[in-house]
């Protein structure tokens, strides 16, 4: 059976701690790896090496970092269909899925490739007589990243690149449900030509989590996960001082008016919905129709929804795959068994779905729930699978008032064809990210991704400019150089001592 271990120091250090997590194939069932479980030892020794790395690359130049991020981005490229492989292997997202992952990652190493501009200072010149100041930005030092397994290769892209190119060294925590793909990344980094301890992998489980928030050699932590999760993690290391960005779950929520075009709105919630089983924090799980629009939103929804083709994930004819886990499978089924008690209606129940030949596979069929109180577990809970609520307003101010009241704001969306609705809406809706006629409003690499709410602990969301301003911490220097010339002894002087406050004159 394969055995991943852990990545330090530039090389594959195999687990010491004698314990082991377990990685299935979702179609089969069959457990193919097992992964080892770093102990709070095996952390220490990740951290070491990142700490010795970073004595020499936080003073590298900027020249060498990104000459070595040119080289990787390259070999991601071309490795691509390898990674996703991995990831389909492992998660049981479909192919193309899983290069989509890969590509979005790479928009954020492409990003720290010209992280050149981005770490340009500010020079103000004669703020005083002779006087210069100059604003500048340095590395924090050792980083860590803990991250989900519904993204396995894009959210640890979204964290190491922009650290490593800001200056800083990386201890990544992958999710041990499927890790092979971030020792697949760290592997290719090597290649590239990144020095040995700049970016290492521990992987395990809480263990190696609680020694990475308070190790006093960690000097920030990023997270993508649940909310409870981010919420601890915040909690727990900005306790031991360190900076913190913790992403948390979410309810996202598209908004359809009944001016919209029911066809594009249906065709979006099918996709944002039903896109990789489910299983991401920007999914749409709750759709909101006022007025009108609802029975026919619904209706083209379900007629849309009963031609997905659900399979495995390395099968062309696939558009959606199996959950990660059986435990993961039954607890999304939960919701759809019990809706109608809580008052939904079931308009689709996927619980009882297979695949012919693959029958101990994760399986679950697309559900559509109706009519959704608000007090309903489907809709009170982030289910992380192809479930989608439908909810029903009778006005717009009604619609956003529902969506208002969820304690998460990661993302939001608004079907409309009224362009002043649409401009209400992204102003008074709370939430970190909108799309307009977008169901998943994703931002591009060069702008930010983070939530509100619940949805976020910490000031900086992830990658785009808060990215480098989470890896880096501002400087100010005020300089003052005599203006006569220097003595014959070396010295130069321009008065006396002044022992008032300085003059800005």
């Amino acid at each position: 059976m394969k055995t991943v271990n852990h990545w330090i120091g530039g090389k594959t250090v195999e687990g010491a701690s004698g314990t082991y997590g377990q990685v299935t194939d979702p179609a089969t069932g069959a457990v193919t790896t097992r992964v080892a479980f770093a102990s709070a030892e095996e952390v220490d020794a990740a951290v070491a090496a990142a700490k010795s790395a970073y004595e020499t690359w936080g003073g590298s130049s900027l020249a060498a970092r990104t000459s070595v991020l040119f080289a990787y981005r390259a070999l991601l490229d071309a490795h691509r269909e390898e990674i996703a492989r991995l990831i389909t292997a492992e998660h049981g997202k479909v192919h193309s899925d899983a290069l989509g992952e890969v590509a979005r990652g790479l928009e954020i190493v492409e990003l720290a490739c010209g992280i050149t501009t981005q770490l340009k200072g500010e020079l103000s010149t004669q703020v005083s007589s002779r006087v210069d100041v100059a604003s500048i930005r340095q590395p924090l030092g050792v980083v860590a990243g803990i991250t989900p397994f519904n993204f396995p290769a894009m959210v640890p892209m979204w964290m190491f690149p922009l650290a490593i190119a800001c200056g800083n060294t990386f201890v990544l925590k992958p999710s041990e449900k499927d890790p092979s793909a971030a020792i697949l990344l760290a592997e290719l980094a090597a290649e590239a030509g990144l020095p040995d301890g700049v970016l290492n992998v521990v992987n395990g489980d809480r263990t190696a989590v609680d020694r990475l928030l308070v190790h006093p050699d960690v000097a920030a932590v990023s997270f993508v996960g649940s909310t409870p999760i981010a919420r601890h993690i915040h909690t727990t290391a900005t306790a031991h001082g360190k900076r913190v960005q913790a992403l948390g779950g979410a309810k996202n929520h598209m908004l359809v008016l009944p001016d919209a075009d029911l066809d594009a709105a249906a065709d979006a919630a099918v996709s944002a919905a039903y896109g990789s089983a489910g299983e991401r924090c920007m999914a749409i799980s709750a759709v909101v129709a006022v007025g009108a629009a609802g029975d026919e939103l619904v209706a083209k929804i379900r007629e849309r929804a009963e031609k997905i083709k659900i399979g495995p994930g390395d099968d062309p004819a696939s558009e959606m795959g199996p959950l990660i886990t059986k435990a993961h499978r039954d607890k999304v089924a939960s919701y759809v068994q019990g809706a109608a008690a809580q008052g939904a209606e079931v308009v689709l129940d996927g619980t009882g779905f297979t695949v012919e030949g693959y029958e101990d596979g994760h399986w679950i069929g697309l559900s559509l729930l109706d009519k959704v109180p608000t007090d309903a577990d489907a809709y009170r809970d982030e289910i992380f699978g192809p479930v989608l609520c439908v909810l029903r307003a009778d006005t717009y101010e009604e619609g956003v008032a529902l969506i208002n009241a969820s304690p998460w704001g990661n993302g939001t969306a608004v079907f409309t064809r009224d362009g002043g609705a649409a401009r209400r809406f992204q102003l008074e809706v709370e939430a970190g990210m909108v799309g307009v006629n977008v169901p998943i409003p994703v931002p591009v690499g060069y702008h930010s991704f983070g939530g509100w709410k619940d949805s976020l602990f910490g000031a900086h969301h992830i990658y785009g400019n808060d990215g480098v301003h989470f890896y880096t911490r501002g400087k100010v220097v005020t300089t003052r150089w005599p203006e006569a010339p220097i003595s014959a002894s070396g010295a130069g002087s321009d008065g006396g001592v002044d022992l008032g406050f300085p003059s800005h004159r």
